[in-house]
């Protein structure tokens, strides 16, 4: 299957090589790919350059977000969570009309504490999909570290990821996927509609402080009922 990676971040970079080791073919979308390729400096969070990266990932295609788009069957949000919009307004509407969209972002504006915007009231999954309405938004795998999004494993024992969205048939289709990763089925919970959305990126500002309080990402929240496990 054909998939668009939009953003060169770590997350990006993570979710685009597990997706090509399964066999998939995956461009990676960013604004300007000259650009991209020039830079020689690592990036805020210390990763690598793009260019460095990509050297050993040779089957990973770089192209502008349109062109990514345009080629992706499916497509993954994996940009900065306050520039997402951006990001999908230069995809176009027309490249991502009738496709699934996994949204892993969260909008974490880090100079104001870490905040939430939007928060509370409304979502990034659900601007998403109002800005995108022939766009099948789901929203998964934005409450853990994009290394424990692709292998589960990391993290002993089992915990869960959440996904939400208003199609039936792209939440399937999506948790599919989260199969191949190597999710259990009985590790996936459905939340509903894509509203939901706005309750798990709530988890974000409270997994960055578990983050302070333990100096590592190889962590996951786990939802146990009594006298069973979901």
């Amino acid at each position: 299957m054909r998939h668009a990676v939009l953003g060169t971040g770590n997350a990006g970079r993570t979710i685009a090589a597990r997706l090509v080791s399964l066999g998939h073919e995956v461009v990676v979308g960013t604004r300007d790919p000259q650009d991209t390729l020039a830079r020689t400096e690592p990036d805020r969070m210390g990763n690598p350059p793009f260019a460095e990266w990509r050297t050993a990932h040779p089957q990973v295609g770089l192209a502008a977000f349109a062109e990514a788009a345009a080629f992706g069957e499916a497509v993954v949000n994996a940009t900065a969570g306050t520039t997402s919009l951006v990001a999908l307004e230069a995809a176009g509407a027309e490249n991502l009309a009738g496709k699934v969209l996994v949204d892993i972002s969260d909008p974490i504006d880090i100079s104001q504490g870490p905040v939430l915007n939007p928060g509370n009231t409304d979502s990034l999954g659900e601007q998403i999909q109002r800005a995108f309405p022939d766009l099948k938004v789901v929203k998964a795998l934005n409450t853990m570290n994009c290394k424990v999004m692709v292998d589960p494993s990391r993290v002993p024992g089992p915990h869960n990821v959440f996904i939400c969205g208003d199609d039936a048939d792209a939440k399937k289709s999506v948790t599919e996927l989260l199969h191949s990763f190597g999710w259990p089925q009985d590790s996936v919970i459905d939340l509903g509609d894509i509203i939901s959305a706005r309750y798990t990126e709530m988890l974000a500002p409270i997994w960055l402080r578990i983050l302070q309080k333990l100096g590592h990402t190889d962590f996951n929240f786990h939802i146990q009922v009594a006298g069973n496990e979901a």
